[in-house]
């Protein structure tokens, strides 16, 4: 009768994004830490993400005070801060090209795709998990 809506996915590891980025979903990373004001603001948003989005892309949030790594990896200066990886892959520019010495890099599989720090409205977090592949169901 009642049927669980979809959560966001609470990060205990840096490990567990390596299925996420095999499953070829996009991924979106909510940085925020417990008694953060603004990250309190994006929850709703985030949690309503999830229901939206939950079958075509991973939300996730991550705890950068119970993460190990997850500020250096990802260099977080504040939350919230939203990236998105995602394993779509992009043309390479010349000049990256000529940057890296090389003509298709196949640097990190966490190299964002996008990035944002802050208050962030729904419909740019929508456009981008939909211009990476998201399909809304709701």
């Amino acid at each position: 009768m009642f049927s669980r809506k979809p959560k966001p996915t609470r990060m205990q590891s840096l490990d567990e994004l390596g299925p996420m980025l095999k499953s070829g979903k996009p991924v979106l990373l909510d940085f925020m830490q417990v008694g953060c004001s603004p990250c309190q603001v994006m929850d709703g948003i985030v949690n309503e993400l999830a229901r939206e989005y939950g079958e075509s892309a991973h939300i996730v949030k991550v705890d950068v005070g119970r993460v190990p790594g997850a500020i250096e990896v990802f260099k977080i200066r504040s939350t919230p801060t939203f990236v998105l990886l995602s394993n779509t892959t992009r043309k390479a520019t010349k000049k990256k090209a000529s940057r890296n010495g090389q003509g298709s890099s196949a640097s990190s599989a966490l190299a964002p795709r996008w990035r944002t720090t802050g208050l962030v409205k729904k419909d740019q977090l929508r456009r981008v998990l939909e211009s990476n592949g998201a399909a809304n169901r709701g």
